[in-house]
This record gives C-alpha cells, structure tokens and sequence, in this order.
C-alpha cells in the first residue's frame, strides 16, 4: 500500500496537468464487462419482467416461482421485441409478439405453429447474486462469476445498522459520479445547507491505494457540525458545541464506493478510535452505468443507533435524497458541457488525488479487456508502479506487473 498525503490549503500546489479523458472516456466503451453490478433493488425484482440496462446490456429480471432472481437478455431471439413487453409464466417469459417461451436460463422451451423447437433459440442468461439487499449481475464471460468478489456493502443488511436507500437515474457516465464521491470537497460549495462546511474543504486529507482498493481519510477537528449532523446529535442526547468530523472513502472498482462518515463531540476520543459519544454512519453508493452518459445509482445510508426509530430512518433517508439532487442537477449540467466539448480536458488539482487513482484502476480493468485502451492501462500501470515502489515492497511490484501483462495480453490478442 502506499500513501499520498497532499498539501494543506495553504501550501503552493503543484501545477494542473491535463487529464486526458475526453476522448478515451466518453467516445467508448468506459467501463469494464468482467464486474458484477448492481442490476436493482432487491425488492424491485418479482413475478412480474422489470426491463433495465446494464453496462449497455439491455436485461429482462424477474423472479421464479421459488423466490430466485433472474436475468435475462431482453431481446425475442425470433424478432428482437423486448421480453419485457411479454408476459412471466411461472418461470418462464413468453414474448408479447409470437409467443415464443424461454426458461430461467434462457433456453426456448416453445416455438407457435411447429412441434419442435430450434435447438439455436435461445437468449443470454446473466449470472445474479443477491446480496446487501441488491440483485448483481455478472456481465462479462459468466465462467468468471465469482460470487466473492461482488463488493461489500453489508451495512445495508447488517442488524447491527439501520437504514434505507433510494435508486437515482444520473444523466451522466458514472465515472463522473466516482469523482464526485472521492472527492468530497465539493460539499463546502454544493451541499452548504445540510452537509457542507469551509471545514471540508479547508483540512487536508491523506489518499491510499493498494491491491483494488482506494481510501480517502480526512479528519475535521474541534469544528462547528453542519445541520445534517448537528441534528443528529440532539437526537441522541449529546452536548450541543464543536465536534470532531472523519469521512473515510473506500472504493472498489470499477463503480462501488463505501464512506465511513460521522461526528462526536471535540474531545471525546473519535480519532483516537472512540466513536461511543457521536454518531456514525456509513454511505453506501454503487453505480451502474447504462450508457456512456447515464447511470443507475444506487444509495443508501446506514446508521449504528435508534436502529428501531423509523422516523429517524425516514427523515435521514429524504435528508440524503436532497443531497444528492443537489448532486445530481451538477452532474448532469457536467456532462452536458463535457458533450458540447469534447474536444476539451479535465484537469487534476491537489483534491483530486482519490478520484484519479480510482480512474487508474478502471483503466487497469478496461486495459485487459480492450486492446484500445492499452495505452491508458500502461501508463496507470507505470504510475502505480512508481508509488508502489516508494513503499510497498516485492508484493506490490508482482501485483503491477501482473495488471501490465493482463494489459499486454490484451493488446496482443493472446
């Protein structure tokens, strides 16, 4: 693992380099196949077909009459109508236009007019696993579903946490959405009625990366809480003055970020490890991109006390919704800008340390599946290398060299 601590708001930063993402970023495919992503809402998915696009794959969902969640390609393989627009029959989808029948895995059981069926007629079937009160969905080569490297977002169904979350369609790439979340400066400009605070943008924060992770600490000390968290201090009783503020980033690639966020009051041991006399909660957020400008997100937002309290739930849950609104019309106004121009770039300042290697480990991703993005998985495989270098030992080198040879690999066709 290795550490890249940026200087405090004071200090001279380094000169803005280009981040050339424009062209690799929005004129193709962005993100990797070999990922599990967050298809819906457990609760979405029943006996009835729920039609949604998953990193470009338009799936039909649906349970069978065991309780089992399913995916489905959303495409007749007679005429292509959606599967969607058919009808669910026990297990089976019958399209809305022929009749044709497919089972859960997508296999044609019945063709109208002929007593045999065309042993071809079939569609894809997408591995789904639920978990943290999500259906995830594998949607690269499904002898790789590999059920242990889904993401851990067990906040979300942990009885030792209570809590709610909400779906979001953001009309913008979801890398747009990472960047915003390993980023949390922007709460001092977007969010100054709820959550932000000069204190976010003002403390200096530490960036770590290691083996496919990336953690952005940043710690607030003796500062005035924002209402977002001064109301939750009252709620538990606890004395009103300055506290002690952490958000602890931590992101998977290629699209789930987990924050560990909270306040105590100054003095009462937070940093030293002793959370009992404030609030915590965690910010769960995975982002399932639909097209190069769209995105589903999923949110939600855990709290470790008053787990029975469902108004304490509800109110948290539209407190968060207008959060992200906030973000939102941000976003979209983003991605907009980047459509009208995309000839221009991004640039890096000092506060953009997690977001970027956060995109360095997409690049890694998209590099070993896609030889046209050699290039970008070269260079955030020699930047990684270099950090490594400084600290990390033999280890981190065998794991640089390991994601160069995906990347080669992938280049060569091999």
């Amino acid at each position: 693992m290795t550490t890249t601590t940026p200087p405090g708001p004071t200090a001279t930063a380094a000169p803005a380099q280009p981040l050339r993402a424009a062209p690799d970023t929005f004129a193709r495919r962005e993100w990797p196949r070999a990922a599990w992503y967050a298809a819906a809402y457990d609760v979405e998915v029943g006996a009835h077909l729920l039609p949604r696009t998953v990193a470009g794959a338009s799936l039909v969902l649906f349970r069978t009459p065991s309780g089992e969640a399913r995916a489905l390609e959303n495409a007749c393989w007679h005429r292509l109508l959606p599967l969607s627009e058919g009808t669910l029959l026990g297990d089976e989808v019958m399209c809305g236009y022929h009749g044709l029948r497919y089972d859960a895995d997508g296999r044609c059981t019945f063709m109208p007019s002929q007593k045999t069926v065309n042993p071809s007629a079939r569609v894809r079937s997408y591995p789904v696993v639920e978990r943290h009160r999500f259906v995830w969905v594998w949607t690269g080569d499904p002898a790789d579903a590999d059920p242990a490297t889904i993401p851990d977002l067990h906040w979300n169904d942990d009885p030792a946490w209570a809590g709610d979350g909400r779906l979001i369609h953001v009309d913008c790439s979801y890398k747009l959405i990472v960047d915003n979340l390993m980023d949390l400066t922007h709460e001092t400009f977007v969010h100054g009625g709820s959550i932000g605070h000069r204190s976010v943008a003002e403390s200096p924060f530490e960036v770590t990366h290691g083996r496919g992770t990336v953690t952005v600490t940043r710690w607030m000390i003796d500062v005035e809480a924002p209402p977002f968290w001064a109301r939750q201090l009252e709620w538990r009783g606890a004395p009103a003055g300055n506290v002690d503020r952490w958000q602890i980033i931590h992101f998977t690639p290629p699209s789930t970020i987990a924050i560990d966020v909270g306040v105590a009051p100054t003095g009462t041991g937070a940093p030293e490890g002793d959370r009992s006399a404030g609030v915590n909660g965690f910010v769960l957020n995975t982002m399932t991109p639909e097209s190069p400008t769209s995105t589903h997100y999923f949110w939600a937002f855990a709290r470790n006390y008053a787990l029975t309290d469902q108004r304490i739930t509800t109110l948290l849950r539209d407190g968060v919704s207008g959060v992200f609104a906030e973000d939102e019309e941000v976003l979209a106004a983003q991605q907009r800008a980047i459509d009208a121009h995309p000839e221009k770039d991004f640039y890096n300042l000092n506060i953009d340390g997690g977001a970027m290697w956060a995109r360095r480990m997409i690049d890694l991703m998209l590099a070993a599946e896609d030889p046209s993005y050699a290039e970008a998985g070269d260079r955030a495989a020699r930047d990684i290398a270099e950090h490594h270098r400084n600290d990390a030992g033999d280890g981190a080198e065998r794991e640089v060299a390991r994601a160069r040879a995906e990347a080669e690999r992938a280049r060569s066709g091999s």
